[in-house]
């Protein structure tokens, strides 16, 4: 691989920090590392292979003689330099929702559907974090049988929301350890020792955009228009790493046994039977690295055709910076 100039757009917050760890951790050859973010960012380093690097403001001449950008910012700022990245020759790799749904914007997942990345036109959109884990937890079952839908109920951590997130779940967790009265900023409503069954704005249908992601993604990145998603997305008060329960039902019928097999034979996923004395994977266990463990797949009781399983991911990682670093390996690689 040759040495490769990269700027990480959005390098102050979470995910683009995440990016530069990744970067870092999985070696990749760079040649020039271009940490971009707003103005007032200005003057400050980011921390890369051992050298402080100075950050950049983020502007349409900033792009130029790079090879790849790493999206880590919000859908409206993704949509405001876009142009200029693709006018600059450099493939931009976004991280926001903002060109997920684009039928000329490739969405991929590398294990799952790589072969997308390469039908790309300078820009290629990373799913949003529960779509990636479920899906990598199933695809290894859509090899066997397609799919047909899919009930999933999503359980996301804080840092989903970001490094505010993080901050009010501590917060509040001090708070009523001190007997105070929690502040309430980030989330709608109090999140320590609650769950909130509403996450991102109403789409329209009396669901959530956040729940119409893993239809409208999940149909693109299996290839399967018709797949039917029911999805249900909680708020929970744990740091790090999403938990998924998802009941599909395929289109012939595939036993426990062979689906198991499909998922342990599936790159990125790890099959959990008997793990320190338990079937299933929780949050902690998959928090800062990179494999969707996946357990308890069972028989679904109501339907004949259907299966029932658990699985856990870091959505900072392979549900966002770590699936960005993937790509990018990937289309390096067969440079």
């Amino acid at each position: 691989m040759k040495a490769l100039n990269i700027a990480v757009l959005g390098a102050t917050g979470a995910v683009g920090q995440e990016m530069l760890k990744i970067l870092e951790e999985y070696d990749i050859s760079v040649g020039e590392l271009r940490p971009l973010a707003s103005a007032r960012s200005v003057g400050k380093c980011v921390r890369f292979k051992g050298q402080d690097v100075p950050i950049q403001e983020a502007r349409d001449d900033a792009f130029e003689g790079l090879d790849f950008v790493l999206g880590a910012v919000e859908g409206d700022m993704s949509r405001r330099f876009a142009p200029a990245i693709k006018q600059s020759g450099a493939v931009y790799i976004d991280n926001s929702s903002a060109f997920r749904l684009d039928p000329d914007v490739p969405l991929v997942v590398p294990e799952i559907n790589g072969a997308d990345a390469f039908k790309n036109k300078g820009l290629i959109a990373n799913p949003n974090c529960c779509t990636i884990i479920a899906l990598m937890a199933v695809a290894g079952i859509a090899k066997l049988s397609p799919i047909e839908n899919m009930v999933v109920c999503t359980y996301q951590a804080v840092s989903g929301a970001g490094q505010n997130g993080i901050a009010e779940l501590e917060a509040q967790m001090q708070a009523l350890a001190n007997g105070e009265k929690p502040v309430v900023k980030t989330f709608a409503h109090q999140i320590a020792m609650n769950v909130i069954p509403f996450i991102d704005a109403p789409y329209g249908n009396d669901y959530t955009k956040e729940e119409m992601k893993m239809q409208n993604e999940g149909r693109r990145i299996l290839h399967a228009p018709w797949l039917k998603v029911n999805c249900t997305c909680v708020r929970v008060p744990v740091m790090r790493s999403h938990s998924i329960a998802v009941t599909l039902r395929t289109e012939r019928k595939v036993s426990v046994e062979d689906a198991k097999a499909a998922v342990a034979a599936f790159p990125g996923v790890r099959l959990i039977e008997d793990y320190e004395g338990r079937c299933y994977p929780t949050p902690l266990d998959t928090t800062d690295q990179d494999l969707v463990w996946v357990g308890r797949i069972r028989d679904d009781l109501t339907d004949d055709k259907g299966l029932t399983l658990w699985c856990c991911g870091d959505q900072i990682r392979k549900g966002a910076a770590s699936n960005a670093v993937q790509i990018l390996r990937l289309l390096a690689e067969k440079a």
